[in-house]
């Protein structure tokens, strides 16, 4: 066995990382969207990302899913979402019109006010108070924030990201005086199932060290963990998400061995360990297979 001290604790952004979320962010510490010209696309999110997400909707209706809770947002809404959040969006009706922001942790920590404001509230981390509805008399103020971030995210100086940590402190604080707290409807079993894949995908990854491998590979694994068939769990994940269970876990394997690659100084042999292959060989024809480069050429020309 080798034996390592090095762990992951969260899957970096890297050129080349392909998580299931289908949003794009620049290595910037906060971003602002509009969504007449970048709507959210439909997607479920893996966990261990390393941004926050407020989203507001103020045109197109349709489903939002966090977690096993799912809402009919036919109002205008918004919703606050940690990173280890699993969510879905799926318009039904109307031209999308709103705003989201996706900020990451190191901008938190680098705002202290901001994390004193997201702590205290708890908008976040109790999912109670994670999606609010908003009365239209209020839509205008809120609109007025969201442009006034969208405007000051050019200016990448302290200044410009204390202006919007100031101005997404007075949106929380708004949003917390709000009792407009919409009943969530539970999802159902199939959506179950598609959740708890992920986070027993997310669990096995996140253990991953160079002194244990990783303990599970295969679609027939996971649905035996999960008491499932493997077709069914397939036909499932091919609704919801597009694609089969082996699919997924090949993908999220092959991001986890990149932030390995470029995150650690374990040898290759270490990393092909703790991903589970018997032996370095195996793994370099997987990576290849998928990247078109060795585990190599991909730590030395990946910046």
């Amino acid at each position: 066995m080798i034996k390592g001290s090095a762990t992951i604790d969260m899957l970096r952004d890297f050129p080349g990382i392909t998580p299931i979320l289908r949003e794009s962010f620049t290595s910037t510490l906060v971003r602002v969207f509009n969504r007449e010209t970048e709507d959210c696309r439909n997607y479920l999110s893996a966990n261990r990302r390393e941004f926050y997400k407020v989203l507001m909707i103020t045109g197109g209706d349709g489903y939002f899913t966090m977690g096993l809770n799912k809402y009919f947002v036919d109002r205008p809404t918004i919703m606050f979402i940690h990173p280890n959040d699993i969510i879905s969006w799926q318009k039904t009706a109307g031209e999308s019109v709103g705003y989201y922001i996706l900020f990451r942790k190191d901008f938190v920590n680098q705002q202290p006010a901001l994390r004193a404001v997201m702590d205290r509230l708890g908008l976040f981390t109790d999912k109670s108070k994670s999606v609010i509805t908003l009365d239209e008399g209020v839509v205008p103020g809120f609109n007025r924030l969201w442009e006034s971030m969208y405007n000051e995210q050019h200016n990448t100086t302290q200044l410009g990201y204390d202006a919007i940590q100031a101005y997404m402190q007075l949106m929380m604080i708004d949003c917390a005086r709000m009792s407009g707290i919409p009943e969530p409807v539970s999802t159902d079993e199939e959506y179950g199932h598609v959740h708890h894949f992920f986070q027993l995908l997310e669990t096995k990854i996140s253990k991953i060290n160079c002194d244990e491998p990783l303990s599970m590979r295969t679609a027939k694994e996971f649905a035996s963990s999960m008491a499932l068939h493997p077709n069914y769990l397939n036909r499932v994940l091919k609704k919801y998400t597009g694609q089969n269970v082996s699919v997924h876990i090949k993908g999220r394997i092959l991001d986890e061995c990149k932030a390995l690659l470029l995150q650690t100084n374990w040898t290759l042999e270490q990393v092909s360990y703790a991903v589970g292959f018997s032996d370095q060989p195996n793994f370099n024809y997987f990576f290849k297979k998928n990247t078109g480069l060795t585990p190599n050429e991909f730590r030395k020309n990946t910046v």
